[in-house]
């Protein structure tokens, strides 16, 4: 029987062990979508604090549950190493770390090649590598693929690889892994089968292209088109308050139209691990190619603009009252970069406080999903929202509009409120600032 012949058998029949390599918002829901699947999964991460809170049963990542990871390990389905050389046993290795932007912003393939560089050692005949990490088109087939081939072994006959994109959108109640349609390229022929047979029976929707490369730029292409329309309504929204107008009233009327118009919404800038970041991998590679990405590189910078933007409305409003930046106290609701979430990472809130920390504004922060931030202007930690809180501060900022949150609250208490994400429904005593626009006042 041939490799891909057996390697098929065990994917069809539920007996192939599943090799998740990095266990954060990616790999752990992954991995449970494979136990509940019916897979057994070895999952492996370099923290161990990560893998020894996973084998007690205690979940890090707010999509999946404790209780279903603790059945998990004690049913023996979800197994834990930081051990790389454990995925020697793995049939399937699913490649799921981090790709952020260099300082330089270059993709930074340091995890995947590390992860790969690692994959070398253990590698052996029949098994399926799939990568998962957002990067540039070209990635699976020009330095993950050769660097595995150094072993001798051949992709498509020895062993197989392909990638598939994640998309996962945490704290969506709606899309999760199991519903949302998953993209699949594989190397050869045999990779895509293979790769479709391990996805096709844990996602609802498996979704097949004709190479690694189009499953590459179809994620980028995803992200882009997000963040290129978000930088669009976010410089109507600069347009409308030089106009005098209500930009989200503006958003709503266009919205009525039934065809060719999609909503977007403005805000303080952009955050995340995927937004603001995935758009620039293909930036950079098409500067390799001699061409440069306009409208890319036109909305990373007007979505950078948007934190110094909300700080000047922030300024405007303390003005409105006789006061200055310097010396006034503002309280920013939010850390995190979306709703919901503890993830900070590129989160505007953290440029709007270090901007209004340079003004010389004396900074506090509530978020229920952040206790503590460590940054360069000082380390914080959330404050109580609480009446005498708001009564006692100058100003409050919007920054993340968490659920938890109570605006009434807010609106009853505060005397000032910048609102750049329209949180705000009423404004029973504070003078409510949107993001553009004349000010909202109660009725």
């Amino acid at each position: 029987m041939s490799e891909y012949d057996s390697l098929l058998t065990k994917i069809e029949t539920r007996e192939a062990v599943v090799g998740i390599v990095g266990l954060g918002y990616v790999g752990l829901p992954l991995a449970m979508a494979f136990v509940d699947a019916g897979f057994r999964v070895l999952g492996f991460d370099i923290n161990p604090e990560v893998v020894q809170g996973l084998e007690r049963g205690e979940s890090h990542v707010g999509d999946v549950s404790s209780r279903l990871v603790d059945t998990a390990v004690k049913t023996g389905f979800l197994d834990l190493t930081t051990d790389f050389a454990r995925l020697k046993d793995a049939d399937a290795v699913v490649i799921c770390v981090p790709t952020p932007l260099s300082k330089t912003e270059d993709p930074d393939l340091s995890y995947v090649m590390t992860a790969t560089d690692s994959l070398v050692r253990v590698l052996r005949r029949g098994q399926l590598v799939v990568l998962e990490s957002t990067t540039y088109p070209g990635t699976t087939r020009d330095l993950v693929t050769p660097t595995l081939e150094s072993t001798g072994l051949k992709a498509g006959e020895d062993f197989f690889i392909a990638f598939s994109p994640e998309r996962v959108d945490p704290a969506n109640p709606t899309w999760h892994i199991g519903n949302t349609p998953k993209i699949v390229g594989g190397l050869t022929e045999n990779c895509h089968r293979l790769a479709v047979a391990l996805y096709v029976d844990v996602i609802d929707r498996v979704v097949e292209v004709s190479s690694p490369e189009v499953a590459e730029l179809a994620k980028i292409l995803e992200n882009t088109f997000r963040a290129v329309n978000i930088g669009l309504v976010n410089e109507m929204a600069v347009i409308s308050d030089r106009l005098g107008i209500d930009v989200w009233e503006v958003i709503e009327a266009a919205a009525t139209k039934p065809y060719g118009f999609m909503r977007f919404f403005p805000g303080p800038g952009l955050g995340g691990h995927c937004i603001p970041i995935d758009p620039m991998f293909l930036a950079w590679k098409m500067k390799t190619l001699h061409y440069r990405t306009r409208f890319i590189e036109l909305a990373a910078e007007v979505n950078a603009e948007m934190p110094e933007y909300v700080v000047r409305r922030a300024a405007e409003a303390l003005n409105s009252v006789r006061k200055p930046v310097n010396g006034s106290r503002v309280l920013v609701l939010g850390a995190a970069y979306k709703p919901d979430v503890n993830d900070t990472r590129e989160s505007p809130a953290l440029d709007i406080i270090a901007l209004l920390r340079q003004q010389g504004a004396g900074v506090e922060y509530h978020d229920p999903h952040v206790a503590s931030l460590q940054l360069e202007s000082g380390d914080l930690s959330s404050v109580d929202l609480t009446a005498e809180r708001l009564e006692a501060t100058d100003l409050v900022l919007i920054a993340t509009d968490h659920s938890a949150v109570d605006y009434g609250l807010v609106g009853r208490h505060a005397e000032l409120v910048v609102d750049p994400r329209n949180a705000m429904k009423s404004a029973e005593r504070a003078v409510v600032y949107p993001i553009a626009g004349p000010p909202r006042v109660a009725s």
